[in-house]
């Protein structure tokens, strides 16, 4: 497990990577001491302790540089300003912590970051296995954009083809879990994929559109923050 610290206070960057080789021994960590140094060095990893106040570039702007990169990072911010929290969640940050750092509080934001990261390598890992005609495939679960009704088939849009297979909207719901949502009747998202949405539509990275039921708004909206809060990658 790789992991970053970008703060431009020197004590806070060691006192920071202490605590963490701490709790994780066997990771990998890193540390910068701006958001350019950060940028520059082209360093990946699983989790991001940045600093929000920082002089040159900022972290909230290197954050959104960062998600341009790497967007299933995880991360996390670290500021003595509460104000920024809001910001914090325009670039879907995993959590937000207060200076002067609390080891208790540290401790429990890292075991939760490293259950995220171990949680996002077997999403990664898991595939649906189907069956149609003439083939019997396993895709993978990251590749699928989303599924939509076709009567008694289920059209499963992928990164490479349209699949049909015979199979209800239920039973696919059930074996692809919370970073799907059944937004309508007739179409299940990965909520990995969505750029924007409205009261009756959302529309995905690839361009296309696809229909939201109205009365399934206002949950909607709370299962895809509650799923950017929990660390869920997002297009954006």
């Amino acid at each position: 497990m790789h992991i970053a610290i970008c703060d431009d206070e020197r004590q806070i960057r060691e006192e920071l990577q202490t605590m963490i080789k701490r709790r994780q021994p066997d990771c990998e960590t890193a540390v910068f001491a701006s958001g350019d140094e950060l940028l520059e060095s082209g360093f990946s990893c699983d989790i991001l302790f940045l600093d929000i106040q920082m002089e040159g570039l900022d972290g909230i702007r290197t954050a959104r540089e960062i998600r341009k990169r790497q967007e299933d990072v995880i991360l996390i911010f670290i500021t003595a300003v509460r104000e920024y929290v809001f910001d914090a969640f325009d670039v879907s940050a995993f959590h937000y912590l207060l200076k002067p750092l609390s080891a208790g509080k540290l401790a429990e934001v890292l075991e939760r970051a490293v259950r995220e990261v171990k949680k996002k390598e077997k999403d990664c890992a898991k595939k649906l296995l189907i069956h149609t005609r003439t083939r019997n495939l396993m895709i993978p679960v990251k590749d699928i954009y989303y599924i939509e009704s076709l009567r008694r088939k289920a059209g499963i849009h992928t990164m490479k083809e349209i699949i049909e297979i015979y199979a209800t909207m239920s039973e696919l719901e059930e074996q692809l879990g919370k970073s799907f949502y059944r937004c309508h009747r007739g179409y299940l998202v990965n909520m990995a994929y969505i750029t924007e949405y409205q009261s009756d539509q959302i529309r995905l990275c690839t361009g296309e559109s696809i229909y939201m039921s109205k009365d399934k708004y206002q949950d909607f909206v709370k299962a895809y923050m509650h799923y950017l809060r929990e660390g869920g990658t997002s297009c954006v």
